[in-house]
Parts: structure tokens; C-alpha cells; sequence
């Protein structure tokens, strides 16, 4: 049974009240809960945390490192090791603080200790509030392959406290706002130019971020809510994440790239494709590829670095009968899934 948003979606003050209340009634004993942390959030998440429910100091803590390369079955397993040692049962709990590598893991972890444990996510970053966190899904990469190994597992319910925004860098917040800007793309035109309007201010106002928070969850729930599993419609999501992934996933190893910027390129170039066989007029092509190029510098991609990519994308889990498989825009606010597009059209969107 899927929850819809309203059930297990929380935000700030109130959240915390239904936390600490979950806690104290549905929680066996404080030795069964566990918080999933990296070194960035246990300086910075942590604190505030515990200031607002104090009794999780005695939780049990779980840390890794931080960063898209612990995002592995290695760390899985570590992990794991911990839940064992602490004498986890299948009665206890994780609360995964942290960005979107720790939600991932931390859900899919849940999702195989003993069959499955409940978990929580508490999302620090904005692109965790807006997109990793919501919809079910949990996954790891296998090498350089993103998400290949994961779940649809549910979490308890979703705590939203804007508050942590306060602890992140610029460029942090951009990469939540590619995210958001999607969901514009692909099912919200109105939104679309809501966001598009902020562009590259950082916005100061809480209740302002709690309202677009708020908007793009529902955005993202709402296709999720009718496509769960990911077997048409839900696949909508996947707009800029073709080519976005793939990049994301060569500069891995190389010279990290924010998962942002990464599919802030993959909707530039995709936009591109849209406009070339799937019907976007070329106003609104340059429209968005004028408001996306101004979030983030968008770097250029050599001859040997696209046939790279080409074979990342040749991993992509949306393709079929072995053509790669994307997710285009027919006008801002309209998006086609299980869209054929072939290697020379690819490569020359990155011309453009």
C-alpha cells in the first residue's frame, strides 16, 4: 500500500512533534533507533536534531563518509555490520539525516536488514527535500552506474525542516533548484516560471522555500502516486537524468560534478532533442536553455568523452530492445516517455 503525500510527508516545526510523538509510541526502546549520519552532517544536522528532541542522544549513531563514492554495497555492508553490532532487530528504526546518498542507502539498507526495517528520512539538502527522498525509491551504484542496485521500499513518514538550508553551500542550492525546475518542465508550467523567475537569488524567506518545497513535493507525488513502480508515466521523471546520469556518473572518478549541474546539462541537451523530434517549439526551447545556462556554467564534452557516455547510457534501466530510451518535453509543462533516440541526434545535442 503507498502512502500519498499528506500521510508521511511533515514539515518543520509540526514534524517535529509527529517525530518525537512516533517515537515515544511506536518505538520499542531507544536502543532500537538508529541515525544514519556522514562527517558533514554530524557537525552541522546533527545539533539541531537533538535540540529539537532530546532524548535521541542516547539513539544509537551509524556514520560514513560523506560523498557520491560511498554510495556503494560496500558501505551497505558496513552499515549492516553496525546494525548487527548494536544488536538491531526487525523491530527497530533508522533515521537517515542526511543529503540524497544517505536517504538512498540508508532506505535501501532498511529495506534488506533482516528482511526489512522502518526507516525515516530526514532530508538536509534540498535536493533530498525535493527529490531523493520522495517517491519510495533506494539504490546504490555498482561502480560508476548509478542506482543500479536498489528498491521501492516506504518510509515511515518524511520530516522537512527548512532550516537546514542555512548549512549549505550556494551551490547546494542550486542543484536542489535543477531539480525543482524539472518538475516545472515536465508537469507544471505555472511552477516552471515560478522558479525560473528566482533564478540565481538565494532565497532568504523560510515560508517562501516551505510553500515551493511543498509544491514540487506535490508535483513529484503525484506522478509517483499513480506510477509507483515506475512502469510508464513515473518514467517522466527521468527528463535531463538520461544524459544528466551519465555525466554524473564518468566525472565520478574524475572531477566530481553536483548532480544538479549534471542534469541541468542533461535538460539543456534534452531540451534540444525535444525540439528536434518531439514537437517543443523553439521558443520554448530557447527559454529553457536561456534560464537553465544561467544556474550553472555548463562545461563542454569532447569527441572521446561523448563515446564514454554513450556507453553509460547504454546502462540506463529505461532502455528497451537495446536502443536508449528518453523522456522528452512536448511543450513546457508536457512530457513523452519511452522516446527512441538515435547515437548522431544524441551527440549533436551536444553541438547546440
Amino acid at each position: 500500500m503507498y502512502k500519498k503525500r499528506g500521510d508521511y510527508v511533515h514539515f518543520n516545526e509540526k514534524a517535529y512533534n509527529v517525530l518525537e510523538n512516533y517515537l515515544l509510541h511506536q518505538v520499542d526502546s531507544i536502543k532500537n533507533i538508529f541515525i544514519l549520519i556522514d562527517d558533514i552532517t554530524y557537525t552541522h544536522c546533527l545539533p539541531i536534531l537533538f535540540q529539537k528532541i532530546d532524548f535521541l542522544k542516547k539513539s544509537n549513531l551509524i556514520q560514513i563518509k560523506s560523498g557520491e563514492k560511498e554510495k556503494n554495497i560496500d558501505t551497505c555492508i558496513q552499515i549492516c555490520k553496525s546494525l548487527e553490532k548494536f544488536k538491531a532487530t526487525r523491530k527497530s528504526l533508522i533515521l537517515n539525516l542526511g543529503g540524497g546518498v544517505i536517504t538512498d542507502i540508508g532506505g535501501f539498507v532498511a529495506s534488506i536488514f533482516k528482511r526489512g526495517i522502518r526507516f525515516i528520512n530526514i532530508p538536509t539538502t534540498l535536493l533530498g527535500m525535493v527529490d531523493a527522498a520522495i517517491g519510495y525509491k533506494t539504490g546504490v551504484n555498482l561502480d560508476s552506474i548509478k542506482n543500479e542496485i536498489g528498491s521501492f521500499y516506504i518510509p515511515e513518514f518524511l520530516i522537512i525542516d527548512t532550516h537546514f538550508l542555512k548549512t549549505l553551500p550556494n551551490e547546494e542550492i542550486f542543484s536542489g533548484m535543477a531539480e525543482m525546475l524539472k518538475h516545472g518542465l515536465i508537469a507544471d508550467k505555472n511552477f516552471w516560471k515560478q522558479m525560473n523567475q528566482i533564478q540565481k537569488n538565494i532565497i532568504q524567506d523560510e515560508n517562501q522555500w516551505t510553500h515551493l518545497i511543498q509544491k514540487s513535493i506535490l508535483i513529484k507525488q503525484k506522478i509517483v502516486d499513480q506510477d509507483p513502480k515506475e512502469k510508464g508515466l513515473r518514467k517522466i521523471l527521468n527528463f535531463g537524468h538520461t544524459i544528466g546520469h551519465a555525466l554524473e556518473s564518468y566525472f565520478m572518478n574524475i572531477n566530481k560534478i553536483l548532480h544538479g549541474v549534471a542534469v541541468t546539462m542533461g535538460m539543456i541537451y534534452e531540451s534540444w532533442i525535444s525540439y528536434k523530434i518531439n514537437g517543443l517549439s523553439i521558443s520554448d526551447y530557447k527559454e529553457i536553455k536561456y534560464a537553465l545556462s544561467t544556474l550553472c556554467p555548463i562545461n563542454k564534452i569532447s569527441d572521446l568523452e561523448f563515446q564514454k557516455l554513450l556507453l553509460i547510457m547504454e546502462h540506463d534501466k529505461k532502455n528497451e530492445k537495446n536502443k536508449i530510451q528518453f523522456s522528452l518535453l512536448k511543450e513546457i509543462g508536457k512530457c513523452s516517455y519511452n522516446c527512441s533516440v538515435p547515437y548522431p541526434l544524441i551527440k549533436e545535442s551536444f553541438l547546440n
